[in-house]
């Protein structure tokens, strides 16, 4: 290339560069927020725990930069940090208007102090004003809720055609079992033959109420031949056990 066409391209690329920096400006403003700014906001929720201005208020802060702007995945985290939120979906629709639907929470029983427990399976919480008062109550350590929540299900449908209404289940670190009775009884299973030893009390249970005109209070099952009730009067155990429960099931 001669010097001639060299200085040649090397003006015009200088005039496109400067034709460039209006165009560049031009096109800012006309992104801007003020010129494309988000007017209408719609919300496919249930309302049951969520309510649309609490979504409103979570994203507004995020909507200042207008349409175009918007970060889709920050408004959807913004909307999942509210509580009883379980998933979010959020889109734009032209030409001002942002679309955000939402699934809440389906509370179906409280584990281990104050969290919940969805219909799913999903662990949650949210204030303690808002905890949810006649659910189930499960507790156990750590990692332990498929475990507990299989025998909370399965000592349900032991009990109740029994007349005997399971309030709630425990699992210990040791891996004891104790069932909550909605009338304020409890029945300590422990750790081995938990089914067996839960089906057992059961068949008696029948006779043991026709005896008695309340409930009981405690019930041990921790027996290798047997198992010991405590009713409210301070009566001897409906069945002598051994002096002490079997070895290993405290």
């Amino acid at each position: 290339m001669t010097r001639a066409g060299a200085i040649r391209l090397s003006g015009w690329l200088l005039a496109l560069a400067v034709l460039a920096v209006p165009v560049v400006a031009v096109l800012r403003g006309w992104l801007a927020a003020g010129q494309w700014p988000v007017k209408y906001l719609t919300i496919d929720a249930p309302y049951t725990h969520v309510s649309a201005a609490e979504v409103a208020v979570a994203v507004q802060p995020l909507l200042q930069k207008g349409f175009f702007a918007v970060d889709l995945q920050r408004v959807r985290a913004a909307v999942a940090a509210l509580p009883w939120v379980a998933a979010v979906e959020v889109r734009k629709r032209w030409p001002n208007t942002l679309v955000i639907s939402l699934r809440e929470h389906q509370p179906w029983a409280r584990w281990t102090g104050n969290r919940l427990v969805g219909a799913d399976g999903d662990v949650f919480s949210v204030p303690a004003a808002q905890m949810p008062a006649a659910l189930p109550r499960l507790s156990g350590p750590p990692g332990a809720l498929p475990e507990v929540i299989a025998f909370y299900r399965s000592a349900v449908a032991a009990c109740t055609p029994r007349g005997l209404h399971v309030a709630g289940a425990q699992l210990t670190a040791r891996g004891s079992y104790t069932l909550d009775l909605s009338a304020g009884a409890h029945i300590v299973i422990g750790r081995d033959q938990s089914q067996q030893r839960l089906a057992r009390f059961l068949a008696v249970w029948p006779q043991l109420a026709a005896r008695h005109s309340e409930m009981f209070v405690y019930a041990d099952l921790r027996y290798a031949n047997g198992f010991a009730v405590r009713w409210p009067d301070a009566q001897v155990p409906a069945v002598t056990p051994p002096s002490t429960p079997s070895a290993g099931n405290t």
